[in-house]
């Protein structure tokens, strides 16, 4: 459905700009509606002039400049290339299920500091943690599991899910 201006709206299909804000409270809904189409326009395209986009929501391109702004520097968003990591030199990508004890916030931010990790998240199930991990080869995939992962204090045991093909990857659920 497109906005007043003719372009699309919140709930449109979008491609990927990026990933979730490590330490965003959820549920945040702190937006008006010129914010969520700004977001909502530069999911579609983060390269996106400050002119079309001050175009399509009808202010100023220094207004959409400010907001762009404060929307990246509040963490609500992030502008980055997304790539698919075969394409760049990653052939092996996985998801690691982590049971762990103690406190798992802290054992999450340890997480967090692995360059190699791409996402941590604490979840309730049959894991602690999910963490996927983007590595050069298996050889790479093993040393991080082995010296990295599994030493964590607190960490009783993973489980590895390796990644067979990439098949679907969007950032696109918008800001409802």
């Amino acid at each position: 459905m497109p906005t007043r201006n003719g372009t699309p709206s919140r709930g449109s299909s979008r491609e990927p700009d990026g990933q979730a804000t490590h330490g965003r409270v959820a549920g945040y809904n702190g937006l008006d509606d010129i914010s969520k189409d700004l977001v909502e326009l530069l999911q579609h395209d983060g390269r996106c002039s400050y002119a079309a986009l001050a175009k399509a929501v009808g202010l100023s391109e220094a207004a959409v400049r400010q907001r762009v702004r404060r929307l990246l520097d509040e963490g609500v968003m992030q502008i980055v290339a997304v790539t698919d990591p075969r394409t760049v030199g990653f052939s092996r990508q996985a998801l690691v299920g982590i049971k762990a004890q103690g406190d798992l916030r802290a054992i999450a931010e340890k997480l967090a500091r692995l360059p190699e990790l791409e996402y941590v998240v604490l979840c309730a199930g049959s894991f602690d943690l999910l963490v996927e991990l983007v590595c050069e080869d298996d050889e790479q995939l093993l040393r991080l599991l082995d010296e990295s992962i599994r030493c964590i204090e607190g960490i009783r045991d993973t489980e590895t899910f390796m990644y067979l093909r990439l098949v679907k990857q969007t950032y696109a659920w918008g800001t409802r």
